[in-house]
């Protein structure tokens, strides 16, 4: 077992070092390539064989779902008809390390008649991919963490961190916030949390209400009917003054003999917390976290409208 953790933390330290690297070899053809995708008015297509495919992949998902439309067309395939699904605006990503791999430079001159515009991922600034495109990132590493120096590991993770520095500098150019991030997952838990409001998650029928006037033992039942830890007070007018929750009754039984002493008025906490129907979500939940309440009051146009509860968000999460 001691092995194993030596080899792990062996392979560790080759990519940590690989990336490194990589980063110190940054230079203008990524922030051109940045600005050609940006200045692109149509997607940006990704394409590598085997495990640069594979990486590929992701890196078009991450894009994809970071603002940048973007998909991946296997070499292959593109060469026997899928060319097709590529448009004269679009920018092509093109992943080789070693920068000659057949099935893609097989498809460059296509890409060329159609007058797209060519970024390589190589490790090999002289290889023919790094020529024929307009722009050259390099992935180069001086070592694979594969121990017998043949399985792609250091430079497949170069890739994929060189994918992601692409997606996340077009983000910041772009102003992605979470909002954006959300719409192109409304089926996560993550996009229900940032697109819903408020109302989306309040319980708003059958809220228990009670009068300032009525005594303990109407409160208990109030409380125990309601299911919600708390009651909404109102004055003999009908006008909204504040709650009471479970807790507080607890703490005033703590100083009274019976029931009978409960003055709901006195208890009524007039001030309680407040969120906009229409608040997002999810800052309604870190409203509630931050203050330690499961249950926050929701108004709309000054009028108590509903109930959220922490519970209530994680249980349609």
């Amino acid at each position: 077992m001691n092995n194993a953790i030596k080899n792990a933390q062996k392979t560790f330290s080759i990519e940590q070092q690989a990336m490194q690297e990589v980063a110190s070899r940054l230079d203008e053809n990524f922030q051109h390539s940045v600005e050609a995708i940006l200045n692109s008015k149509g997607k940006l297509v990704v394409c590598g064989m085997g495990k640069s495919g594979h990486i590929g992949q992701k890196i078009a998902a991450t894009l994809a779902s970071t603002g940048t439309p973007s998909f991946f067309v296997h070499p292959g395939e593109a060469f026997h008809g899928d060319l097709g699904m590529v448009g004269k605006s679009d920018v092509i990503l093109l992943i080789s390390y070693s920068g000659e791999t057949d099935e893609v430079l097989r498809i460059i001159p296509f890409f060329k008649w159609n007058g797209n515009t060519l970024l390589a991922m190589t490790g090999n600034p002289e290889s023919t991919l790094a020529k024929e495109s307009q722009f050259h990132l390099n992935i180069a590493v001086s070592q694979e963490a594969c121990p017998l120096a043949l399985a792609p590991t250091s430079s497949t993770t170069a890739t994929l961190v060189m994918g992601d520095a692409l997606a996340v500098a077009l983000m910041e150019a772009r102003g992605f916030q979470p909002e954006d991030f959300a719409r192109f997952h409304p089926g996560g838990s993550l996009g229900r949390r940032l697109l819903h409001k408020v109302r989306d998650y309040m319980r708003s029928d059958n809220l228990p209400f009670i009068a300032e006037n009525s005594g303990g033992k109407d409160l208990v039942l109030k409380l125990s009917e309601g299911r919600l830890g708390l009651v909404l007070v109102k004055d003999t007018n009908g006008k909204q003054l504040g709650i009471i929750t479970d807790g507080d009754l607890r703490r005033a039984m703590n100083s009274i003999e019976n029931l009978n002493e409960i003055n709901i008025a006195e208890l009524c906490n007039r001030n309680p917390l407040r969120v906009a129907a229409d608040t997002p979500i999810h800052e309604a939940e870190q409203i509630m976290i931050d203050r330690k309440i499961l249950s926050v009051l929701v108004e709309d146009k000054g009028e108590i409208v509903g109930v959220c509860q922490l519970y209530s968000i994680y249980d349609k999460q």
